[in-house]
């Protein structure tokens, strides 16, 4: 019997996600000949975790179905484990890397990753902590539907179970490694205050995503387009495409992968907006098959990112996610033009081309990115209020904000170095001790 995780990350109250997510888990088990591990990785403060401990016991018992709710020292007991089974030279910082003391994006599904492989799980099934799912006549609509359809087949057998092919003959005995859609609702950021008070201030915040040398028109039309997800695209019925999926089409809340979070971990920035999204980029410029459809996730702005103290930190991990693009942009262009080449025997994932790729974008002029700088302080200075209050943080702390974005780079690369052998140890340790876990 094929095991699953179905992972969910959380650093805020979200006990009706916590029990969607495990209705989620019983539609899996009655449909579909699988176990499921749901995995809740809980960052949260003490009384929010009690909360959600307790919304964890009232889940009504299911066969097949194991509950790990695990808090921060219950998953650093694992990998402080996984990380001296696998010998790396220096588990301090492999540690620091998995676990920072600020908050990643990576670094937490890179932990569920590891889990996931500990407890012999097939595939990782990734949901967020500010989802819902969409309501129907046929009931909730559960993305995990058009996941285990596909998840692990030859793409030549799933094109028998989805709406269309959008696939090269010559990837269809490929593995399918992974199935996503997007979400309706809010947008992906909370940046919707700053087009309401100046749109153009909005593009040029926004349009600091795009690559160098991108045009004007080529710019607008991805500001246009950039954090809507589906936009207002309700679910009527079941639409499936077999394809290399397009990143713009898929969000980390509503995503699935089979083998290749085993092969590449993300990059474990912190304090990064979209820090998590870089196997969404892989998998298509490798070449490897997946499955767009349009089961998606209804995406909340939930209270706490509203109030002034989540303010500075939150604009500031947007600001991280437009630096990191200088690097990321000129990694996804050479995985590209790599393409097939990044596969090696049995189509896996050649994780030493990967890290040498990381490793030579590291070495960017920076230059670009203190252009950024200079057009995000002045779009925030424009704002006013408590924006051109962070805008003077922004500028206190630009050689920091340069360095930090260079320095993940290189950290990244040392992961991708590491990570053969963490997810081996993983696998070597089993399921991590805790006595909030619950069958």
């Amino acid at each position: 019997m094929r095991k699953i995780c179905l992972a969910l990350p959380t650093h805020r109250e979200c006990v009706a996600t916590i029990a969607a997510v495990a209705a989620e888990a019983s539609y899996a088990i009655d449909r579909f000949d699988v176990e499921v591990v749901y995995v809740i990785l809980d960052s949260s403060d003490p009384a929010t975790f009690r909360r959600h401990a307790a919304a964890v016991d009232a889940l009504p018992s299911t066969a097949k179905l194991t509950v790990l709710h695990l808090d921060e020292e219950r998953q650093r007991d694992f990998l402080s484990g996984v990380v001296a089974r696998s010998g790396h030279p220096q588990p301090e910082l492999i540690m620091d890397l998995m676990l920072p003391k600020a908050v990643s994006y990576g670094a937490c599904t890179n932990r569920a990753f590891l889990i996931a492989a500990s407890l012999g799980c097939d595939s990782v099934h990734r949901r967020d902590s500010d989802i819902e799912f969409q309501k129907h006549a046929i009931g909730p609509v559960f993305p995990v539907h058009h996941e285990l359809i596909a998840l692990g087949r030859p793409a030549a057998e799933v094109a028998a179970y989805v709406s269309e092919v959008d696939l090269d003959p010559a990837d269809r005995d490929k593995p399918v490694v992974t199935v996503g859609a997007s979400y309706v609702g809010e947008m992906s950021v909370d940046i919707a205050e700053i087009k309401q008070l100046n749109p153009q201030a909005y593009y040029h915040i926004v349009s600091l995503w795009a690559a160098e040398g991108t045009t004007e028109e080529d710019k607008r039309a991805l500001v246009a387009e950039s954090f809507t997800g589906a936009a207002d695209e309700p679910f009527v019925q079941d639409h499936s495409i077999l394809c290399l999926v397009d990143p713009m089409r898929v969000d980390m809340g509503n995503i699935s992968y089979h083998r290749v979070h085993e092969e590449i971990p993300l990059p474990p920035m912190t304090e990064t907006i979209g820090s998590d999204y870089f196997l969404i980029h892989l998998v298509p410029d490798s070449r490897l098959p997946g499955v767009l459809h349009n089961r998606h996730v209804v995406n909340l702005h939930t209270p706490d990112r509203k109030t002034d103290a989540a303010f500075h930190p939150y604009h500031l991990r947007l600001a991280k996610f437009f630096l990191s693009m200088r690097y990321l942009h000129v990694i996804y262009q050479r995985m590209r033009e790599e393409g097939q080449r990044l596969l090696g025997p049995g189509y896996r994932i050649r994780a030493e081309r990967i890290a040498a790729i990381v490793r030579e974008a590291a070495r960017l002029d920076q230059a670009p990115n203190i252009r950024r700088l200079d057009q995000l302080e002045l779009a925030y200075r424009t704002l006013g209020g408590r924006y051109a209050v962070f805008a003077e943080r922004l500028g206190a702390c630009r050689d920091q904000l340069l360095a930090e974005a260079e320095r993940d780079m290189t950290d990244f690369a040392l992961l991708i170095d590491a990570w053969a052998g963490l997810v081996a140890a993983a696998k070597a340790a089993g399921r991590p001790a805790g006595e909030s876990g619950r069958c």
